[in-house]
């Protein structure tokens, strides 16, 4: 996948992420960082149990990316002492 899809995919997957984790968002940049992290950790987890990953800018990536999101952002906010609701 080239630059522009991961990032595609990352502002994607870090919104949806950050909505179903704390509903409000971790403001543009952040979004992204954390959905291009959670989709990597995502290819990553599915990969591990015998799935493929983050094939290119697919549904099935989203869904893996946004499974990774959550994980990532479930982790930044135990690890910064974010609270989430």
């Amino acid at each position: 996948m080239g630059i522009i899809s991961w990032i595609i995919l990352g502002v994607i997957a870090g919104f949806i992420g950050s909505k179903i984790v704390n509903k409000t968002g971790q403001g543009l940049i952040m979004d992204i960082v954390l959905g291009i992290v959670g989709a990597i950790v995502g290819g990553l987890i599915f990969s591990a149990f015998g799935a493929s990953g983050v094939t290119g800018l697919n549904i099935w990536s989203l869904i893996v990316a946004v499974i990774g999101s959550v994980v990532v952002l479930w982790a930044y906010h135990k690890f910064s002492g974010k609270r989430t609701l």
